[in-house]
């Protein structure tokens, strides 16, 4: 499995679910990783798995000074950098139920889910476009949201900022390739991926069945999604058979958005 051979990889919030994925599957097909999070303990056992094929960076991805240092340091060590996965991301519910709505969210935490979900990849793709440009060829991949291509009432910090990550990714896009770059930049719109971000609702005891059924009622393919199918979508984007695929967005949704939550049977 040699399809990023020789490539040289940067995955955001990569210590677990949706990063730790993409970073495997790039690791599998022969590329180097770095894997960056804010998680220093849950990056360096992630990175670890891999031995001298990643390696893990501390990175906050609302500071342009940690983007500048990782991508300096990931250019001098390999010598390029091909693909940047912006993945890293918050719902703004991390410590517990607040007001997320349109009418009682406060400024304070609108601000904080754009830190760090828009902020973050206005400063990846930024970086990724700086350290591309001497060779001219990578992937920027960012990963959106279902949440980015519908309004979500309760959480419209989140479903701003990944709506925005949509648009960005095309912006970039463009902006490359009137460049005369052949850098590419897509978005991957996740529904519900059944990650460690989900566990508080879905709990350990014997009605967890039963919530993630509910979860996913609407959901024609019933089921939760698996970080391991985003990563597939990722690889493929981060590899030569997509050189002629750029400003897209790529929904994984089990047919969520296919104009019906009707069972298909």
């Amino acid at each position: 499995m040699t399809r990023l051979n020789g490539k040289v990889a940067l995955v955001t919030g990569a210590a677990r679910g949706i990063g730790a994925a993409i970073a495997k599957a790039f690791v599998e097909e022969g590329a180097f990783v770095y894997l960056t999070d804010v998680n220093d303990e849950g990056g360096l056992v992630a990175a670890g798995e891999f031995g001298d094929r990643a390696a893990y960076a501390r990175l906050d991805v609302r500071d342009e000074a940690d983007w500048h240092g990782v991508t300096d340091a990931a250019l001098s060590a390999r010598k390029r950098l091909d693909i940047v996965v912006n993945n890293a991301g918050i719902t703004g519910f991390e410590n517990g139920a607040t007001a997320h709505d349109p009418e009682h969210a406060s400024l304070e935490d609108w601000r904080a889910v754009h830190a760090t979900n828009l902020d973050g990849v206005f400063l990846g793709c930024k970086y990724a476009i700086r350290a591309m440009r001497p060779v001219g060829v990578g992937s920027i991949i960012n990963i959106s949201s279902r949440s980015g291509l519908v309004g979500i009432p309760g959480a419209a910090a989140y479903a701003s900022s990944k709506a925005a990550v949509r648009n960005h990714s095309k912006t970039v896009a463009l902006w490359c390739t009137a460049q005369g770059l052949a850098i590419r930049c897509n978005s991957i719109h996740p529904a519900a991926i059944l990650t460690p971000m989900w566990e508080p609702m879905l709990g350990t005891g014997p009605e967890r069945k039963a919530r993630m059924e509910a979860l996913v009622r609407d959901t024609p393919l019933r089921r939760f999604g698996r970080p391991e199918e985003v990563a597939a979508l990722a690889t493929l984007l981060a590899s030569d058979e997509a050189t002629y695929v750029t400003g897209v967005e790529l929904s994984i949704d089990g047919g969520l958005l296919a104009g019906s939550a009707a069972n298909p049977g």
